[in-house]
This record gives structure tokens, sequence and C-alpha cells, in this order.
């Protein structure tokens, strides 16, 4: 008998594992999803004399896209991005992971600027508060300042068409009705 609870643990796990397999890695359930958005106040990445904070975040709906200039897959969904902002659909608010100033200058200057203001995060501290695993995420903010959306990793083409603005303009005409 006691040689078969090894057995049934080995079992189990590779139950486990196997059905781990099938798992998307984007779809990290999120607590913060439906609750306000952490509350924060970091300088700003290109005024660090000015700070960023979450109130930035309330009265319009928002997008906060949590990037640094050492990520592959942010310089991957930056011209996404980029084009996103030219349209005015939405305020991009950044949060500069993890980085260093001089180096997230360099970059947002080579690659262009989406951002109507950018968070400076050094430490990762803000970042920890929003419960980011990695960059790129970005998450959909409304006009009360609740987080309505979290995605993992870099935006492409269908998840902006498919997911971000139809809930952004969902979002949008809430607000605008009441």
């Amino acid at each position: 008998m006691n040689r078969l609870i090894p057995l049934g643990v080995f079992l189990l796990l590779g139950a486990l594992l196997w059905a781990g397999l099938y798992l998307n890695p984007r779809e990290v359930p999120s607590p913060l999803v439906g609750r306000a958005a952490p509350a924060f106040e970091a300088p700003a990445l290109h005024d660090p004399q000015s700070t960023v904070s979450h109130e930035a975040l309330k009265g319009r709906v928002s997008l906060v896209n949590v990037w640094a200039s050492w990520c592959v897959a942010c310089l991957q969904e930056h011209p996404l991005l980029v084009r996103l902002a030219r349209t005015d659909t939405v305020p991009l608010v950044g949060l500069n992971y993890k980085d260093t100033r001089p180096k997230a200058l360099a970059w947002l200057r080579r690659n262009g600027n989406a951002y109507s203001v950018s968070a400076f995060d050094p430490e990762g501290r803000v970042g920890l508060d929003w419960g980011v695993y990695g960059v790129p995420e970005t998450f959909v903010v409304d006009a009360d300042g609740v987080i309505r959306h979290k995605h993992i990793g870099p935006i492409d083409e269908r998840s902006l068409q498919e997911t971000l603005l139809p809930l952004i303009e969902k979002l949008k005409a809430e607000q605008a009705s009441g």
C-alpha cells in the first residue's frame, strides 16, 4: 500500500503538467480587473521634478502600458502604440519599468513617443502594486479609475481590433451616457 502513494502522487503531478500544456500563458487572471487602479505616485520620465499619479487615470478611459527599453517585445508592439496614439482614440499612459532614465528617453527618441505621459518606475514598485509579471503589459482603465482589462504580452493588430478597441469604445459610450 505504501508503494502506491508515490505512484499516485507521480500520476497526479503528471496529469497536472499535461493539462498545463493546453493553457494560454497570456490568460493569467488578474485580481485587479474590476477594482480601482492601485494608487501610485512616481516621477515623470521626461521631467523628474514632476510626478505622475493614479489621478491621471480618472475622468477618461485610458490605456496604461508597462514598457522598458530593454524589452524586445515592447519594441515589437511599439509601432502599433504610436499609430494608436496618432488617432487620439485613447490616451496612453506609460509606466517605464525597471529601466534607467537615459536608456528609456533614448529609446523613445529612437522609436517615437506614444505616451501622453510616462511614469518612471526604476525599482518596479509601482509595477509590483499593479501585479505586473513582466513587460509589456497593458491595462484598460475606465473613467472612474477602475481596471477593466489586462493584456499580457505585446499588443498585436488582432488583440487591438478584437479586444482592446471594442472595450475602449464601450467604456467611452458608458461614460458619455452616464
